[in-house]
């Protein structure tokens, strides 16, 4: 059932249709009305997880090639939530992307996590590793 933006009355009646959509008039404040457009919207999971990439360093063709979203989606839920990242020019972050136990592998050699930072996150089926190291004077 449609509801009046106006006054959320299920009141109406069609009223033509303009541009290949129908147009409704409710019957309670004689306001004409659209449907909405029905589109396509990406899972707030990946939105999250972009954002959540982006505050880690990432760039935003890294995070298309990651997650499989446009680096221009991406752009624009920085701007639409007015993400920061923090100012710190002394590391640069790599990633990479391994299964469980290549995980455990990579944490069992302690040459593997000495002098850098890391976080590790979901990303489906597998894990990423991220990690902070210092750049090279």
């Amino acid at each position: 059932m449609k509801i009046c933006p106006s006054c959320s009355s299920e009141n109406q009646i069609k009223s033509g249709i303009i541009n290949g959509r129908q147009r409704y008039k409710c019957k309670d404040c004689n306001y004409y009305f659209t449907v909405d457009k029905i589109g396509k919207k990406i899972d707030d999971y990946y939105v999250n997880k972009a954002l959540q990439l982006y505050l880690e360093g990432l760039s935003y063709r890294e995070i298309e090639r990651i997650l499989g979203i446009s680096h221009v989606s991406v752009l624009n839920w920085v701007k639409k939530y007015n993400i920061k990242r923090p100012s710190n020019t002394k590391y640069h972050p790599t990633y990479k992307i391994l299964n469980a136990t290549e995980l455990g592998i990579y944490f069992s050699d302690s040459t593997n996590i000495k002098g850098a930072g890391a976080v590790v996150t979901e990303l489906g089926d597998k894990f990423m590793l991220i990690q902070w190291e210092r750049f090279r004077d």
